[in-house]
């Protein structure tokens, strides 16, 4: 799980310490606030966890931000209480995608207290420390606008607002990828200033001088995006010296463009920066466009044939799952509770099973029989070529993972936590284990060991024989996406916007790549290549031993459907309703096919056919 960061605003400067402790868990605040969990204590300002206990039904966090007035001359006590009241009203009239709630706020003796909304992310700081090196230019691009948005935003209120000290531990990222503000440590332009403000490597030259204005919050951005590109953390440099290692310098696959735009930013000089955050937010705008317009890296033209479908064949609902393909039979499933069997060549039904839920397991074929998980929270095994159940298993939820089989067992899992390791001919249990999450990423199998992701994020390796615990990796995020074994590594798409790459033995980080949005694509690999979607739009070709990108492919909507491979091309669905063929080796676009819908799911690949299914409820057949 990402972890619970916490949301503050601006504290009166105190010129003493406190002469009072923090609250202890336990203590009720405004009759209202149960404090849980001291999250930081500063000078003259703490932060809690705490509980809003008028919600009795639901347990609702929220951000408690304490603030102690240690100003002992009444006149000027009162000011600071007013003061305070003052910034709580401007504050909670704020109204913009990256600042949080407010809650409420109120005074208790000489404490003054906010309570804030909570956010679940990462903050830009622990991103940098993990990461090792610069984030991806798509990436900090994409929050350098957001950024920017957010500062025109600020700097247009009269009086402008500008922060005391803009620094990535002040910035999260929520698990949709977006930008949400930590610490709201704002002043008004108006409020005398009369030292300096800001944290030394990100502060601007003014602010040495007890100056904030707008200009001042440009080029503590600016120093933000140099960090977020390089991974230099400006701190460790003498100030004001950026000028001495230009962007491309440390990472040359940083564009001309960016690196102009960041450098203006950082200009020692306020007049010769932006003149304002709408207009450095502009020139950002057009560069991503450009972008945008040109080829990523892999090749985008028009297709270079027309194709045609061979057959289709209505389901009386969406069609979420992957297909499979055996002996001649074409097996999905469909929202509409059934399993469907279809003669490959022609799209002739031959029999159906209705199952009492939706299907979005896709089916496995061993033998001579299919197996398939359903949201009945049943699990079923049908004889492959009359439909004829043999037997079925009950789980305790729906049932969204796919099963695999080895060793003559069954492994699969299901939203109610439990991962199922069942003999094939009989369905009894060998053994369950207890991820205490929903689970609903696929297995895979390496030399007697499972791998599998649950949505805690946790990325499990167990025992095959036992289902004893190897090892197990927490991400930042859900694992939805199904992992891929190549060699020694565990390659795995997660919804904290990374594909991983873990050590097979010991689950240790090989590498990580992080993409612009949550990964719920499952990796496929081929010749050393894995290949991969993205919600950002894309699909990604990376070197599977260094996670070194060869090139990615722009669609016009999330690719949540996991690639498959054939013949020197891979195949993939995208929400945007089409199916792409793509030459594996440069990415180039052999030709896509539109259908009515969404597609989610993924192909299925037999002798020289594709098969896909859409939330237009169809299956389609088409020539590779």
């Amino acid at each position: 799980m990402p972890s619970l960061r916490t949301v503050g605003i601006i504290a009166l400067e105190m010129d003493e310490e406190s002469l009072a402790g923090v609250l202890p868990p336990g203590k009720s605040l405004g009759e209202r606030y149960e404090i849980l969990e001291v999250l930081e204590r500063g000078r003259g300002r703490s932060r809690y966890l705490a509980r809003d206990s008028r919600f009795q039904a639901t347990t609702r966090l929220c951000i408690v931000e304490e603030m102690i007035n240690l100003v002992f001359d009444p006149a000027t006590s009162r000011r600071v209480a007013a003061a305070f009241e003052r910034k709580a009203n401007t504050l909670a009239s704020l109204n913009h995608p990256t600042i949080p709630t407010i809650y409420d706020y109120f005074q208790e003796g000489r404490r003054s207290y906010l309570v804030l909304g909570p956010v679940e992310g990462k903050d830009l700081e622990t991103i940098m420390e993990e990461a090792e090196a610069g984030l991806p230019e798509a990436q900090v691009l994409t929050w350098a606008i957001q950024i920017c948005d957010l500062l025109s935003y600020l700097h247009k209120r009269q009086p402008p607002l500008v922060f005391r000290r803009l620094e990535p531990r002040k910035i999260a990222v929520r698990e949709d990828g977006h930008l949400m503000l930590i610490d709201l440590d704002i002043i008004e332009t108006s409020e005398e200033q009369d030292r300096m403000e800001g944290t030394p490597g990100y502060a601007a030259p003014e602010r040495y001088q007890g100056i904030a204005e707008p200009a001042s919050d440009i080029y503590a951005w600016g120093a933000i995006i140099y960090h977020l590109l390089t991974g230099r953390d400006p701190r460790k440099d003498p100030p004001f010296t950026f000028h001495e290692r230009p962007l491309r310098q440390l990472n040359p696959s940083i564009s001309p463009e960016v690196e102009a735009v960041v450098m203006r930013a950082l200009e020692y000089k306020s007049e010769d920066r932006y003149r304002s955050a709408e207009e450095m937010q502009k020139e950002l705008l057009a560069v991503r466009a450009q972008e945008e317009r040109a080829p990523p890296l892999a090749v985008q033209r028009e297709p270079l044939a027309v194709i045609s479908p061979l057959w289709s064949f209505a389901c009386g609902d969406e069609v979420r799952s992957s297909l499979a393909v055996a002996r001649g039979i074409l097996f999905v499933g469909s929202y509409d509770g059934n399993l469907y069997a279809l003669d490959a060549q022609q799209g002739e039904p031959l029999w159906k099973y209705a199952a009492q839920g939706g299907i979005a397991s896709s089916p496995l074929v061993a033998d001579d029989l299919v197996f398939f998980g359903s949201e009945d929270s049943l699990f079923y095994a049908l004889h492959m070529r009359t439909g004829r159940l043999k037997w079925s298993h009950p789980t305790q939820g729906p049932i969204r993972s796919s099963p695999q089989l080895a060793y003559e067992h069954l492994f699969f899992a299901s939203d109610d936590g439990l991962f199922y390791a069942l003999r094939a001919r009989t369905g009894r249990v060998a053994w369950r284990f207890d991820a205490q999450a929903p689970i609903r990423s696929s297995a895979a199998i390496s030399g007697g060991t499972l791998l599998f992701g649950d949505e805690e994020g946790y990325l499990y390796a167990l025992d095959a024989a036992s289902g004893e615990v190897k090892w197990k990796y927490q991400a930042g995020g859900k694992i939805t996406s199904s992992p891929a074994v190549e060699g020694d590594l565990i390659l795995v798409g997660c919804r904290d916007s990374h594909i991983y790459a873990l050590d097979l033995e010991k689950g240790g980080v090989i590498w990580r790549y992080r993409t612009e949005a949550p990964v719920i694509s499952s990796p496929a690999v081929a010749k050393g290549v894995v290949y991969i979607g993205s919600t950002d739009h894309r699909l990604y070709a990376l070197e599977a031993k260094t996670g070194k990108p060869k090139w990615h492919y722009s669609t016009e909507e999330a690719v949540t459907s996991s690639p498959r491979l054939a013949e020197g091309a891979v195949y993939f669905g995208s929400i945007d309703g089409h199916l792409y063929c793509l030459d594996a080796q440069s990415g180039e676009l052999r030709w896509r096919f539109q259908t009515e819908g969404p597609i989610p799911g993924s192909p299925a690949i037999s002798e020289g056919v594709v098969y896909i299914g859409s939330l237009d409820h169809k299956i389609y057949a088409l020539p590779t």
